[in-house]
């Protein structure tokens, strides 16, 4: 029987935690500090550690700096109540295996418990442990500094602003955790690019990695492909299929654009957060999965649990390991890096460079659109130089176009529908966003699935926009 070391100096969460493992089969040994927790570990030998970071005397910090060096390879849980990513970052660095944000259900900590219990079952002898502490400091940068990771064909993410490789310096402490990220940003700043990195650098990398896009799908389908459905759920249902859930087990799920779930699938996903299992459409019994999540965000989520349209305790389930990417034009020096890196992927060989103007207009543009359109940008304008010079007449910015005056708009409007109008104006939003429709949504001041509704309107009226389809 595996005994469970328990430190927290509030009797209550000793009695809580001790009643939940001892019902799962596990030994409990509880101590109210850090002194007591060394002297338990000297006396007996325990499996895991589970330990508060904020005690009087003995921090939690304090306690798994000494653990590590005393009985290095002994997995330490640190539990926190105040779920700061500085908690998260400096127990991951100090060699924690993983953290636990307070309040938390009894199903997560014996989830957790049992997961790390299993792993170390199955590490080979004298496999070097996961809980060595990484080094201290950003990763280093050069010139153009490039994070490539390990996946093969995965995109790398560019980066040579402080702001970023704060942001990375973070995603990296926190990748081997369970805990969930929610990153948040405008569109086209590489929230999927982030996540997939999360995903790469941590030990679920060579597991599956599935992306679900929130805004893409009505309510039904969505529920369908998260949660899966057994034959005969629903008219259609021909056989059973697993949903993105079961299909991302022991790896990572994204949910891109959390922002877009309607309210009942909030409340199956908190489900699935805090019990670990999913119910398929049809089924008769939960499915236990592991697997990692990651939600993305172009709103704030807190201006929405204030209005009432996102859940306040699923709010908190993602909130653990809050990331945000700030906008290109935040980023300093970035633009330049980008430049040289997406000129290199795009020239196919060809020795292409910008001339001074047009690297100068690059650099004083806004980029509304981020990373996306400045990828686009270098894309066209590539195709476009006709010799080893990109020049300035070579770009095609997404600059405000000279206002008409208001006799050619009452004329140009006059005559026409609301509806025409409306639906002229969704055309030239996508055509001017890329077809990027978060970003086209954003602009004319609509949700995603408003917009989703308006143009599937359109095809089914025959009057869709053919460059659109």
């Amino acid at each position: 029987m595996d005994r469970i070391l328990v430190v927290d100096d509030e009797s209550s969460m000793r009695l809580g935690l001790t009643e939940v493992l001892e019902r799962a089969g596990f030994a409990v040994t509880a101590v109210d500090g850090g002194a007591a927790a060394l002297d338990a570990l000297a006396a007996q030998r325990h499996a895991l550690v589970l330990s508060d970071m904020r005690m009087p005397g003995m921090t939690g910090s304090q306690l798994l700096a000494t653990v590590h060096a005393r009985h290095p390879g002994l997995p330490m849980v640190m539990m926190t109540a105040y779920g700061t990513v500085e908690d998260a970052v400096s127990a991951m660095k100090a060699g924690a295996r993983e953290f636990l944000t307070k309040p938390f259900s009894p199903q997560e900590v014996l989830h957790v418990v049992r997961a790390l219990l299993a792993e170390d079952e199955s590490r080979p002898a004298g496999a070097l442990e996961q809980s060595e502490p990484r080094p201290a400091g950003p990763p280093e940068e050069t010139a153009a500094a490039a994070v490539a990771p390990e996946t093969e064909g995965a995109r790398p993410i560019v980066s040579r602003s402080d702001a970023m490789a704060r942001v990375l310096q973070i995603a990296e402490a926190v990748s081997g955790s369970r805990s969930a990220v929610l990153i948040a940003g405008e569109s086209g700043t590489g929230k999927e690019l982030l996540a997939r990195y999360i995903h790469d650098v941590g030990p679920r990398r060579h597991q599956p990695f599935v992306a679900v896009n929130c805004a893409a799908l009505p309510r039904e389908l969505l529920e369908s492909e998260l949660f899966g459905h057994e034959r005969g759920a629903f008219t259609g249902a021909i056989g059973r299929k697993l949903g993105k859930f079961e299909l991302a087990n022991r790896g990572t799920i994204l949910l891109d654009e959390i922002s877009e779930m309607e309210p009942v699938l909030q409340a199956k996903l908190l489900r699935v957060l805090q019990e670990h299992e999913v119910d398929r459409l049809g089924g008769s019994r939960p499915v236990p999965i592991d697997a990692r999540v990651i939600a993305t965000t172009n709103r704030n989520l807190r201006d929405m649990v204030a209005a009432g349209t996102f859940r306040r305790d699923l709010y908190y389930r993602l909130h653990v390991v809050p990331l945000t990417l700030p906008p290109l034009r935040e980023r300093g020096d970035e633009v330049e890096a980008l430049l040289d890196h997406f000129v290199a992927r795009f020239a196919a060989g060809r020795e292409l460079s910008f001339e001074p103007a047009a690297r100068s207009r690059l650099r004083a543009y806004g980029w509304p659109g981020n990373v996306r359109e400045l990828e686009h940008v270098v894309e066209r304008a590539v195709l476009l130089a006709p010799g080893p010079v990109i020049r300035s007449i070579d770009l095609q910015l997404d600059e405000e176009p000279v206002a008409a005056a208001p006799a050619e708009i009452a004329i140009t409007l006059a005559g026409r529908t609301v509806h025409e109008v409306e639906r002229q104006l969704i055309f030239e939003t996508l055509e001017r966003t890329n077809n990027n429709r978060s970003h086209a949504a954003r602009m004319l001041g609509i949700s995603v699935r408003t917009l989703r509704n308006k143009l599937a309107e359109y095809r089914a009226c025959g009057t869709m926009q053919p460059s659109l389809t």
